[in-house]
């Protein structure tokens, strides 16, 4: 049965290493026969969330961007791909901005298969800040599973990770959705 993927790019430089592993991942996802689509959260007009509550009992935000219709997006997938690369060990601030942006509707994003990727020029122990940032998000939605986490480590320069192994493990796991 053909699943809908919705990778998540939250880093703000297209072409970069996040991103070549999230393209990794498509591919894999479209020769299993599933139908996907890459979102650069840099593209959208996505403004903070200022804790105001005024969602609180009628499920819309009352800030109005382009955070509505992502978050159909989300609920309407079967498979999200959260990627960003590591900034000061965590998420990049359009990845966690998109993240706090869910309130108003987060309990309906349920039942998602989920896999993250993460970028760093450090090791894969630098990175677990972000990863338990990104888990505690999914901690939060309903029936939410982590399926992979695909670690791109030692990259920094644009394009460096396309001689890692992390290049077969994010196309494998693409190719296991």
């Amino acid at each position: 049965m053909s699943k809908k993927v919705l990778v998540l790019a939250g880093s703000p430089r297209k072409g970069g290493n996040s991103d070549i592993l999230c393209d990794a991942f498509i591919k894999g996802a479209l020769e299993s026969g599933n139908t996907a689509q890459k979102i650069y959260l840099q593209d959208l007009n996505i403004s903070p969330c200022m804790a105001c509550y005024g969602c609180r009992g009628t499920g819309k935000c009352v800030k109005k961007d382009d955070m509505e219709g992502l978050l159909e997006k989300m609920i309407a997938a079967d498979v999200i791909v959260l990627a960003t690369p590591v900034y000061f060990y965590s998420m990049d601030a359009q990845m966690k901005m998109m993240i706090d942006r869910t309130l108003p509707r987060y309990t309906e994003i349920k039942d998602k298969e989920f896999y993250f990727i993460a970028t760093a020029a450090a090791g894969e122990r630098a990175m677990e800040r972000t990863i338990d940032g990104l888990s505690g998000f999914t901690d939060c939605l309903p029936g939410a599973r982590v399926r992979d986490v695909i670690y791109g480590s030692g990259v920094y320069q644009k394009g460096e990770v396309k001689e890692t192994e992390a290049m077969q493990k994010a196309f494998r796991a693409g190719k296991s959705v």
